[in-house]
């Protein structure tokens, strides 16, 4: 019997990604958390699964070749998820391409943009000292607002991103889905409105949305700001 792929996760954007995507692909795993205010993404044995010290990652026992294989960066696991089951990833080379640029978008453009708002809009001013900085709330809003903008032009009379369902839905939701904390009027994205609560009401977003909930919410004490903010 295949054993289940081993997820190491925390319930944050990137993290959803993964718990979504497993629940999609009903493939069997074993969670293991990394708590990363309390540094668990530098234990020595997770950064041999994961070495920019990021979740998540994933250890599938029944890789290519039917070995091993460990993969970390969510978008690369996405990729692999699409590959092995030839779900959710096109259906040839024309879809495969779409898919993936818009993955890259959300990789390159809004995971790192509004991750940089909540960071400086959240998190920064309640720092010791408060780091209350107008330029770089305004800097990373504006810019996901322009980014909401392109997706919200971008599904204009289509149901989901990139043609059916896919992996770059899976990937652009959970950061999109935390528009209120980055300071976004939703009003100004009705495509993008409508597209999150199709997407939310799947069973296997909501699933993959409510792994390990409880964990989340609250901001940082003092050492786990230390961690996430802090360490090199």
């Amino acid at each position: 019997m295949t054993k289940p792929i081993d997820l190491y996760y925390w319930p944050t954007p990137n993290g959803w990604k993964i718990s979504i995507a497993l629940a999609e692909f009903a493939l069997p795993y074993k969670l293991h958390l990394i708590n990363i205010g309390k540094g668990d993404q530098f234990d020595p044995d997770f950064l041999k699964i994961a070495p920019n010290n990021r979740m998540p990652a994933i250890t599938d026992h029944d890789g290519p070749d039917g070995k091993p294989i460990s993969i970390f960066e969510s978008g690369a696991i996405l990729q692999y998820f699409g590959r092995k089951t030839g779900k959710f990833f096109g259906r040839n080379e024309r879809e495969r391409v779409e898919i993936e640029q818009w993955l890259m978008w959300q990789m390159g453009g809004v995971g790192p943009m509004a991750g940089q708002a909540h960071h400086f809009i959240k998190y920064a001013p309640t720092m010791d000292p408060p780091q209350d900085l107008p330029y770089a709330k305004d800097r990373y809003r504006n810019e996901v607002s322009r980014l909401y903008g392109v997706l919200d032009r971008r599904l204009r009379n289509r149901e989901h991103v990139a043609g059916d369902y896919s992996i770059a839905d899976m990937a652009i939701w959970p950061w999109a889905s935390l528009w209120n904390g980055q300071e976004q009027d939703i009003d100004e994205f009705p495509n993008m409105a409508a597209w999150l609560e199709r997407v939310g009401s799947r069973p296997a977003v909501q699933e993959g949305r409510s792994l390990a909930e409880e964990l989340r919410g609250g901001k940082p004490d003092k050492e786990a700001r230390k961690v996430l903010f802090d360490r090199k």
